[in-house]
């Protein structure tokens, strides 16, 4: 089993990577949040979720324990593959899908291309007692969730700012100002930091 790939990224796009690692290129699957953080890096570390099967050999990479932890529990779950799984991932952030499941909110799930209904409160039945909240680590994110917050939180953590306090700080504010560009996100939230 492969824990994690370091090396040089030699390829991105919004749906994989691929990693130069001693002189093997491994091809990774990613969520479009893995994405804009990989955005820009030279090298880099991914937390990998390795599938073998009879016709196919597929590596998921994931910046994070908390992205890869609620993949392995997704696709625990009837009816969600390991693609339905990166499209939801993609469409929601880690900490947000842990919100959304815990409240119960099988609308905003449903929301997600290619999840129905029955999935959706499938995904919130089995997962429910599965994830605990975990006081301040469970922050819910603005209303709209934008690609700009996101890349703010990304510039943030990679500044070496834990993503709890980053996502308290944008989410004051994005809440009282919605239509921030990501430099001005950016500079109003290290000031706060």
């Amino acid at each position: 089993m492969i824990e994690y790939i370091k090396g040089n990224i030699t390829e991105l796009s919004p749906t994989y990577v691929v990693i130069d690692c001693s002189g093997i290129g491994y091809l990774l699957n990613i969520t479009l949040q893995a994405y804009s953080r990989l955005e820009g890096l030279s090298n880099t570390k991914l937390l990998v979720h390795e599938i073998i099967r009879e016709d196919t050999h597929a590596l998921y990479g994931f910046i994070d324990d908390q992205e890869r932890s609620r993949f392995r529990s997704l696709i625990g779950v009837s009816g969600v593959g390991a693609n339905t799984a990166r499209m939801i991932l993609s469409s929601i952030s880690a900490p947000e899908l842990e919100q959304i499941i815990i409240s119960g909110d099988h609308t905003r799930l449903k929301n997600v291309k290619g999840i129905g209904i029955k999935t959706a409160q499938r995904i919130i039945v089995d997962l429910k007692d599965k994830i605990k909240p975990m006081g301040d680590a469970l922050i819910i994110q603005p209303s709209v969730t934008s690609d700009v917050y996101e890349e703010a939180l990304a510039a943030l953590v990679m500044l070496g700012f834990t993503r709890q306090a980053s996502q308290k700080v944008l989410k004051k504010l994005f809440d009282s100002e919605p239509s921030l560009k990501v430099e001005v996100a950016i500079k109003k939230a290290l000031a706060m930091m």
